[in-house]
């Protein structure tokens, strides 16, 4: 398989061409899960939990086999978009196991890292061997038609964040890297997944931006929803969901930190990511005025929609 970028699945985006960004987003479509998934989800605890079992042991993975985080990223967009669009047996936990093992290969192939299912598999209760793996591969493939090359949130990352004008390309780097660790955080949220990756990178953005330059917020907000590829409903409803994934994920870490374990494929990253930059700003607010503030921000992005 040839190999390719996540931020550039098509041509190169340096040059930001309208005509390159318009073949993403006229695209991103076909690269999510199908709409059927949505409704399994809400009413089948099969899916929710397959799912949920299906992104651990694709963390494990990571850790175990020293994955960079762009590796699960990937097998858990391969994994999604598959058990929307093929019939998964239950009854059968080998399934799980052997589905997520392919998503992986799959992903490492792609992305030319290297990864071995029999280290993964040591000591399990389920060993596949190349052949069974193989054919697995073949089966997700023919359920994606082929389209390897995701396009995902890191995608638009580099296309938004040049609407911005920055200057300072420590400041780009910070903001890159903390909405970069967001998308991440979202892998694991169920409700990020019906909206398109170009809305997701322009939440996350927003999101970022917030936290990281509160003052120059209002011009990079107006920047983004002046922007031709948004739907500013979307993009305020996917705004709330990881609202309240950051501020539950804060939570969670000022209740216990000395024992909280990764729950997100990019723990590891976030981590790095805020530690490099400096610039995070989310240890050091209180939990209670955090909410607040963010809420009145959630009020002006009301406002700005209508």
């Amino acid at each position: 398989m040839e190999y390719f970028d996540l931020e550039d699945p098509f041509t190169s985006l340096k040059e930001h061409q309208s005509d390159t960004i318009s073949a993403l987003v006229s695209s991103e479509s076909d690269h999510m899960p199908s709409q059927n998934v949505f409704q399994c989800f809400k009413t089948d605890d099969f899916y929710v939990s397959f799912r949920q079992e299906a992104i651990s042991l694709i963390l494990q993975a990571q850790y175990s086999c020293n994955l960079d985080p762009y590796t699960p990223y990937l097998a858990v967009n391969y994994m999604d978009r598959f058990i929307s669009r093929q019939e998964i047996p239950q009854g059968n936990p080998w399934v799980l196991r052997l589905v997520v093992i392919a998503c992986i290969s799959l992903a490492a192939k792609m992305l030319e890292i290297h990864f071995s299912p029999s280290d993964f598999q040591r000591g399990e209760r389920f060993i596949f061997d190349a052949q069974a793996i193989e054919r697995m591969e073949l089966l997700i493939l023919d359920a994606l038609n082929w389209r390897m090359r995701s396009i995902t949130p890191f995608s638009f990352i580099s296309f938004f964040i040049s609407l911005f004008e920055l200057t300072d390309p420590p400041l780009t780097q910070a903001l890159k890297d903390r909405a970069t660790a967001i998308i991440f955080q979202a892998c694991n949220e169920i409700n990020i997944l019906q909206y398109k990756p170009s809305t997701i990178a322009a939440s996350s953005l927003l999101l970022a931006s917030y936290e990281l330059f509160p003052l120059q917020f209002p011009s990079f907000e107006t920047s983004i929803l002046c922007c031709q590829y948004v739907n500013k409903e979307n993009l305020l409803k996917c705004f709330n969901v990881m609202q309240e994934m950051v501020i539950n994920e804060t939570s969670e870490s000022i209740v216990d930190t000395s024992t909280r374990t990764p729950v997100t494929v990019l723990d590891c990253h976030c981590n790095k990511s805020e530690s490099e930059s400096s610039s995070s700003t989310m240890a050091a607010i209180a939990m209670p005025e955090k909410r607040e503030i963010k809420r009145r921000k959630l009020n002006v992005l009301k406002v700005q929609k209508s």
